[in-house]
């Protein structure tokens, strides 16, 4: 086996065990990271099976407001290192596709990546599902099982939409992705119960991938619900900040760096 042909079974395997991870009944809690250190430490973490990335986290690390502000080329380059310091199975987050998601994901897996999240953006429906199939025929062009967890930005940009119209266009939305071969359907918002288990009865048992943030319900009853992937985006960026922001201000009263602090890096 020639070193590309050993490189591209490495990565259609690493694929097909991200799917697996979204199928199985345990559910897969993926926590977001935004550069090398980040990922290596969440890696050694027991319990970690995959990494996914942060857009948001990424492009505030290198100095780019949110959005596909950061260059294509500095994301693919995150990613890509990110990707090269584990043995772990990375999902990235594309935002939207940057214009031509069908180029972005091929991109992406090219540098190592086997997941990836695409936000509609609230588009014509009949866009969002092209802006889908783009992505996916990407991974298919590439031989392996890519695993697309499509976003609807139902939830993000409800405005001031009745709450139940807003449920039933994620159903909509959910539903049109799935059809086309997305592996999983990202709702991100903070979702009760109801809201969760109307998507839950949608879609499928482990179809649905939340975001977890302040108030969310917990991994275990997401887990009872049959929601398949939880993600914290930004949130674990904003741990680590608070936590970095906290010392400093403690130093700066005379006192002393946390006791327990590891040299992780």
């Amino acid at each position: 086996m020639t070193e590309q042909s050993t490189e591209h079974h490495d990565l259609a395997a690493k694929a097909t065990t991200l799917a697996k991870l979204h199928a199985a009944p345990e559910i897969l809690q993926v926590v977001n990271v935004w550069d090398v250190i980040s990922a290596r430490t969440i890696a050694d973490v027991p319990g970690t099976r995959a990494l996914a990335t942060a857009s948001h986290s990424i492009a505030a690390s290198l100095g780019y407001e949110d959005g596909e502000n950061i260059p294509l080329e500095e994301m693919i380059a995150a990613v890509g290192r990110i990707a090269a310091a584990t043995d772990l199975p990375v999902s990235a987050d594309l935002e939207s596709g940057y214009g031509d998601p069908e180029d972005t994901v091929r991109r992406a897996i090219g540098v190592g990546i086997v997941g990836a999240n695409i936000e509609d953006q609230m588009r014509p429906l009949a866009d969002a599902v092209t802006q889908m199939e783009a992505a996916m025929k990407a991974g298919q062009g590439e031989g392996i099982d890519f695993v697309l967890n499509a976003r609807t930005d139902a939830f993000v940009r409800v405005g001031d939409r009745d709450r139940a119209e807003v449920l039933a266009d994620a159903v909509e939305r959910g539903k049109a992705f799935l059809d086309i071969g997305a592996t999983n359907v990202f709702v991100p918002g903070l979702l009760d119960e109801h809201t969760v288990t109307t998507l839950v009865e949608a879609f499928g048992p482990q179809r649905l991938s939340v975001i977890n943030g302040p108030g969310s319900l917990s991994p275990a009853r997401l887990q009872e619900l049959g929601v398949a992937r939880i993600s914290y985006g930004p949130w674990t960026q904003r741990v680590a900040l608070t936590a970095l922001a906290d010392s400093a201000r403690e130093l700066y009263d005379g006192g002393a760096l946390p006791e327990g602090t590891r040299p992780l890096n």
